[in-house]
C-alpha cells in the first residue's frame, strides 16, 4: 500500500471504486474483475468478498449468477447515492452571488431526537452551517435537495425552508464565521494539496521514474477518496464571503489537474483488468 493509503471502511472504498471507475463503464463489473481492482487498494479477497455480500444484503449493489461466475451492479439506490455525492464533489466554485440566504428551522420533540440528529447531520453535505440551534442557513438554494431530504426522513411536518437578505446588524462575513471553520477548513486544503503535491510533480514531470499503470489507478483512486471528503466541511462559500486568496480554489485546481493527469493511464489500467474476465 502506498503511503497516501488511509484506513477506510472496505464499504466506502467500493463506493469510490463504483463512482469513479465502474459507473462511467455502465455500472456493472465481474467479481473476480472487482477483487482484482481492491487487490491493488490493499483489500484481500475475504474482505472485498464479504463487503460485497452486506451490501447486496443492504440494497447498494445487485448480484448476478451467471454459470460459477458472479457480476455486480449498483441497485438504483446505489446510484441515486453516488449520482447526488458525485454533484457536490465536482460541483464548480460559487463566484457570483446575490446576497440571498436561504435558511431552514426545524423543532422536533424530544421523543425524535435520533430523527433530529439524523437531519442534522445531512445538512453540511448540502452547504448549510448551524446559525442557531434550530437554524442552519447556506447561501446556496437547495430546495430540492432539502425537499427530498424531509422526505427521506418522514419529517416535512417539523421542517420549514426560507430565503432572504440578511439585514444586519452584523456582517455577512460575521455570519460566516459563527457558522463554519474556515481556518480548520484552511489547514485541512493546505494537508491535502502537501500530502500529494511531491508525487504529482513528479508525474507531470514524467522522467525516468513516471508511475505505472497501476500505479496511477491507485494514485487516482485514493485522490478522490480524499477529496470527497471536502463537501461535508466545506459549503462552498461564494467568493464575496471568503478571505482574499482562498486557499479551497488552490485546492480544488491542484485535485482537477492532478486527477486529469491520471486518468488516461489509470483508466487504461481497469480496462485491462476488465477485458481481462475469461469468457464464459
Amino acid at each position: 500500500m502506498s503511503p497516501t493509503t488511509p484506513s477506510v471502511r472496505t464499504q466506502f472504498l467500493i463506493f469510490t471504486l463504483f463512482g469513479e471507475f465502474i459507473l462511467p463503464r455502465g455500472g456493472s463489473i465481474w467479481t473476480s474483475s472487482l477483487i482484482r481492482l481492491l487487490d491493488q487498494l490493499g483489500v484481500g479477497e475475504r474482505a472485498a468478498r464479504l463487503t460485497l455480500s452486506r451490501m447486496a444484503s443492504k440494497g447498494w449493489l445487485s448480484a448476478r449468477k451467471d454459470g460459477r461466475r458472479s457480476q455486480y451492479s449498483l441497485t438504483p439506490r446505489g446510484w441515486s447515492l453516488l449520482v447526488q455525492g458525485g454533484q457536490r464533489i465536482f460541483e464548480p466554485p460559487f463566484k457570483e452571488w446575490d446576497g440571498v440566504w436561504q435558511i431552514v428551522v426545524f423543532s422536533l420533540p424530544e421523543k425524535k431526537r435520533s430523527l433530529r440528529h439524523a437531519f442534522r447531520a445531512r445538512l453540511p453535505w448540502f452547504g448549510f452551517g448551524q446559525l442557531a440551534p434550530n437554524m442552519w442557513i447556506s447561501p446556496h438554494n437547495r430546495k430540492t435537495e432539502l425537499l427530498a431530504l424531509c422526505g427521506e426522513l418522514n419529517m416535512q411536518d417539523h421542517v420549514e425552508i426560507f430565503s432572504g437578505i440578511h439585514m444586519g446588524p452584523s456582517e455577512d462575513q460575521e455570519l460566516v464565521t459563527r457558522c463554519w471553520d474556515l481556518s480548520y477548513l484552511e489547514s485541512q486544503y493546505k494537508s491535502f494539496i502537501a500530502k500529494f503535491e511531491k508525487e504529482y510533480l513528479a508525474c507531470k514531470n514524467n522522467g525516468k521514474n513516471a508511475p505505472t499503470l497501476d500505479e496511477c489507478f491507485v494514485r487516482r483512486f485514493w485522490l478522490l477518496h480524499q477529496f470527497q471528503g471536502f463537501p461535508r466541511i466545506d459549503p462552498n462559500l461564494p467568493a464575496a464571503l471568503l478571505p482574499a486568496d482562498w486557499i479551497g480554489f488552490k485546492a480544488r485546481q491542484f485535485f482537477e489537474d492532478y486527477r486529469a493527469l491520471l486518468e488516461k493511464p489509470a483508466n487504461q489500467f481497469v480496462d485491462e483488468i476488465v477485458a481481462a474476465e475469461p469468457a464464459r
